[in-house]
């Protein structure tokens, strides 16, 4: 799944560990979403969405 939560994190100049503790996360989950190598489960995605002020499809995008 693509995202865009790097750019987004970079606007606000948050690092991956201010993020994460924003949402309850670790460091590395924030890591392993914007690399690509995790998806974030579906209530995780809506915190991520609703704190960047987006929509889920705005921050993720789905690629079959």
């Amino acid at each position: 799944m693509k995202n865009n939560l790097r750019e987004l994190r970079a606007m606000r100049k948050w690092s991956q560990g201010a993020l994460a503790d924003a949402l309850g996360v670790s460091r590395q989950t924030i890591n392993a979403i914007e690399t690509e190598k995790y998806d974030p489960s579906l209530p995780l995605a809506f915190k991520i969405a609703r704190l960047f002020e987006q929509t889920i499809e705005e921050v993720f995008d789905y690629i079959e």
